[in-house]
């Protein structure tokens, strides 16, 4: 045995440099390197922001800096995707909230946004967008640590008001964080290479999310109720502090939002709502277009604006998201009360429904190509009707999985290409005024359609609410349709 120990030994190290050339000669022979010049091929093709339209494939380094601090900033804005902002309504249903109390949640940020949104722009408006956006971040995130404390400290009846207040609260600076933080990317990132930053960001928003919230539902299965939410809200908090340190680094982006031009070029499609509040799953997901039309120039609510054809699509985009958000929170109680599933059980579907927008999210670039972006945003809505009719009836975690992955198919569909479906129905030189009366009447859909839906449950029941959700979502759908039957006030723009 010593003897063929030792044989082996003095073989191994006698030909350990041969091996090494042999390794070289290997990869030399498998052609590593137009392999994975292939595969990047592949990957483009199906990832277009991977290359930018105009520009070199590395950045250059003035901008890689700010490249870098967006990119960790959305990765750890997703820690509070995957917790905080996921679970929020989840955790209300578990202390005993009812739907309206629920709805409230949703209704009362809609309602800070409708007051608050044109102040909010005028008040950035002279001031450096870097400094503000900073500024308006720790003012909105450092109350997460509320919602730390909640669990461990008040009694379930108190914690529910105060996660009401809480949320309103943080909605204020919230505003000015929103619009500030659209402004500051505008001006931060080239127009050439946004595609490039946001496909990169939203990504990295979509992985994290679906760890993270994986990780919060092991968590809140593996420990008691309070403690188990004062660690995901925890660890949401942190993700708030360590994003908002990268913000800080993209203080030097001094730009007044007034002195930009007021003409918006393209919207620029970042899935992170920074200063909102986002339901669960992402059924209740805001579109915010281009708020950053709020800093910007004056005489924005021209009644002018929305006589003929752009008026009429407004109202149909309105009647989708008052549909859109009317179940919203009813979800949680229909998941929490009705079939009792466990937060894992949750995470699952949320994990699932991210995982494929994300996947959806891939594919968008071509089926615009092919079938356009009015199609699309019709398609998208009409499969986001099913959610809450699934929802209604699905007995298991199973069907649970599956309406997940049709919800988060359909809203890849419709949260990517109604953004831009909207910007072909504006007029190049006058978007501010057409953007701004579409982001108003989507906060007034939000705060109607939260209210609705409890207010239907108690007048039907819960699953008769749903049930009335999918008719009004697949009706939004074809008013969507009827309305671009007739020739637009505006012809299509580039992006």
């Amino acid at each position: 045995m010593t003897l063929h120990k030792g044989m082996l030994q003095f073989f191994l190290g006698a030909h350990r440099g041969k091996w090494a050339i042999v390794h070289k000669k290997f990869s030399r022979t498998v052609k590593y390197k137009p392999f994975r010049k292939h595969f990047m091929k592949h990957l483009t093709r199906r990832m277009p922001w991977f290359t930018p339209a105009g520009t070199q494939q590395i950045p250059p380094p003035e901008l890689r800096r700010r490249f870098h601090h967006l990119y960790w900033d959305i990765a750890w804005f997703g820690l509070v995707a995957g917790t905080t902002l996921a679970f929020l309504n989840v955790y209300a249903a578990r202390i005993g909230a009812n739907a309206f109390q629920i709805g409230m949640l949703t209704a009362g940020p809609a309602l800070v946004n409708l007051i608050f949104t044109l102040p909010a722009g005028r008040w950035l408006q002279e001031r450096p967008i870097g400094d503000s956006v900073l500024r308006t971040a720790l003012a909105t995130r450092g109350m997460y640590l509320i919602y730390v404390l909640l669990p461990l400290f008040l009694p379930k009846a108190v914690q529910v008001e105060v996660l009401i207040w809480t949320t309103l609260l943080f909605t204020i600076p919230g505003v000015a964080l929103a619009i500030g933080f659209n402004a500051l990317f505008a001006a931060a990132v080239p127009l050439e290479w946004r595609g490039y930053v946001v496909g990169r960001r939203n990504a990295l928003l979509a992985i994290v999310y679906v760890i993270t919230s994986l990780v919060a539902g092991y968590i809140l299965q593996a420990v008691p109720l309070e403690v188990g939410y004062t660690l995901i809200f925890g660890i949401g908090f942190i993700g708030a502090a360590m994003s908002t340190y990268h913000l800080s680094q993209l203080r030097d982006v001094s730009e007044h939002p007034g002195d930009a031009p007021t003409h918006i070029r393209q919207i620029i499609g970042d899935a992170a709502q920074p200063g909102g509040v986002r339901a669960g799953q992402g059924v209740g997901q805001r579109v915010g277009v281009a708020l950053r039309v709020f800093a910007r120039g004056s005489d924005l609510l021209r009644v002018d604006v929305i006589r003929g054809h752009y008026g009429w699509v407004i109202l149909a985009l309105f009647s989708f998201h008052l549909a859109q958000f009317m179940p919203v929170a009813l979800f949680p109680l229909r998941w929490v009360e009705e079939l009792g599933f466990s937060d894992m059980e949750i995470a699952i579907g949320t994990a699932v429904f991210h995982g494929s927008v994300l996947v959806t999210s891939l594919q968008l670039d071509r089926l615009t190509r092919r079938h356009g972006n009015h199609l699309l945003t019709v398609i998208g809505v009409a499969l986001l009707s099913t959610y809450p009719l699934f929802t209604a009836f699905m007995p298991n975690l199973f069907f649970y999985a599956v309406t997940s992955l049709i919800g988060g198919l359909a809203w890849g569909l419709a949260g990517g290409a109604l953004p831009n479906y909207l910007l072909e129905k504006v007029p190049p030189d006058d978007r501010p005024a057409y953007l701004a009366w579409y982001n108003l009447a989507l906060n007034a859909a939000v705060f109607l359609g939260a209210l609705l839906g409890p207010l239907m449950a108690d007048w039907l029941n819960l699953q008769m609410a749903l049930v009335l959700a999918f008719v009004l979502r697949f009706g939004s759908a074809l008013f969507i349709w009827v309305v671009d039957r007739r020739p637009s006030l505006a012809s299509s723009v580039q992006a």
